[in-house]
């Protein structure tokens, strides 16, 4: 436990990893019938719980370590990011609790839980952009999302107690495009030209603060769009995002050979852009005709293909990183981020075909069947001290 406790990303990507299985494991179980009816429709339950408790377990561990580090300041003491464990975690198992026992209050204990313990991040981070004096627009940005995300929490907790679908629909569309897509491409802005130059010879950074100056009203565009079920309207928006995606990923691709660990880097972002494209083609289709084409295509190629490959990708950098490991994919990682791209394909095809009854229970297991080696490799190297025998 005292290895587990040294660094915040070694306690909040323990966390994360442990939320990974659990989280999906309850949602394949509904899926296959094993599972109660939850109080709160399931499908909106199994969006809650991958925005707001699986991945920002992940995302506090990240800007907890490299927040300090950007600004140039103390680094987070046990202090500040325990509570922070400790309210995610009972989160994340009171609302699991909740849904596989049909408990409303169990749900709604791990939800308060849940925004406890995003709260007392946010307090944190915040402590370090007030003593900032040099601007760090980055810094600035993930917490804007992290503002959005604490947005969409609320708007959930007070759905539970007046269960008005539009507060839950919103909690829906912030986690994605208020939160989540933000603070991605904002780390990725941030740290992959940086990882890239590191290791590729020649390579010339590029990170123009004008790229995220146009990112954040575009996907402030498509959420309010959304929002208001303007989705004739989301290619107006989306086929910009396509655009300043695509040329992103263009752009930093380097030229050269480039280590596996970097590669994964840029497929998974790749997945942006393809999700853009997805929601820029059913945007026009609904425009032209009328009809809702795609279905939640676009929306899994974000979460699935961009999200969750780069959580693999991302992550298992920071774990080699800061393990005193070398920084090499290794065999483990890259069949879990390979397993990604194809549960990505196999959930968005589930989309598609007549009958997508027999593929979403078959992704779930697929999801649980690619993670679980990659978890436990994780799980086993925050629980113990680093490989240099370094402190953190």
């Amino acid at each position: 436990m005292a290895a587990i406790a040294a660094a915040p990303h070694r306690l909040l990507f323990f966390i994360g990893a442990f939320n990974v299985i659990a989280a999906m494991a309850w949602w394949t179980a509904w899926l296959g019938g094993a599972m109660p009816a939850p109080t709160v429709p399931a499908g909106w339950m199994h969006g809650f719980v991958m925005q707001y408790q699986v991945l920002p377990a992940f995302i506090f561990g990240f800007l907890l370590t490299v927040f300090p580090r950007w600004m140039g300041q103390t680094e987070a003491s046990r202090w500040h990011y325990l509570p922070v464990g400790l309210g995610l975690v009972a989160g994340q198992v009171l609302t699991l609790a909740g849904l596989a026992s049909g408990s409303a209050m169990l749900v709604h204990l791990g939800v308060v839980n849940t925004l406890a313990g995003w709260i007392a991040a946010m307090a944190v981070l915040a402590g370090w952009l007030f003593r900032d004096r040099v601007t760090t627009w980055h810094a600035i940005s993930c917490f804007a999302a992290l503002l959005m995300g604490l947005a969409g929490l609320l708007a959930f907790v007070v759905f539970l107690h007046l269960p008005d679908p539009r507060l839950a629909f919103a909690m829906l569309k912030i986690g994605t495009f208020g939160l989540l897509v933000p603070i991605y491409s904002t780390v990725a802005h941030r740290m992959f030209p940086f990882f890239a130059a590191n290791v590729v010879p020649g390579y010339l950074p590029w990170r123009p603060m004008g790229w995220l100056a146009a990112l954040w009203p575009l996907c402030l565009a498509h959420l309010a769009l959304e929002l208001a079920h303007l989705h004739q309207w989301l290619w107006l928006v989306d086929a910009p995002l396509l655009g300043l995606t695509g040329f992103a990923l263009w752009r930093w691709w380097p030229r050269g050979r480039m280590p596996p660990l970097l590669r994964v880097l840029f497929i998974g972002f790749a997945w942006l852009p393809i999700g853009m494209a997805l929601y820029l083609a059913q945007s026009a289709w609904f425009a032209a005709t009328g009809e809702f084409a795609l279905g939640r295509a676009p929306v899994h190629a974000l979460s699935v293909g961009f999200f969750g490959s780069l959580l693999v990708a991302m992550v298992t950098r920071v774990t080699q990183g800061h393990s005193g490991r070398p920084l090499q994919l290794g065999r483990i990682p890259a069949l879990a981020f390979v397993g990604m791209q194809v549960l990505a394909v196999v959930r968005i095809t589930a989309e598609l075909v007549p009958n997508p009854a027999p593929w979403m229970p078959a992704a779930g297991l697929g999801w649980l069947a690619v993670f679980t080696p990659w978890v436990l490799r994780s799980l086993w190297i925050y629980a113990t001290p680093r490989a240099d025998g370094k402190p953190g």
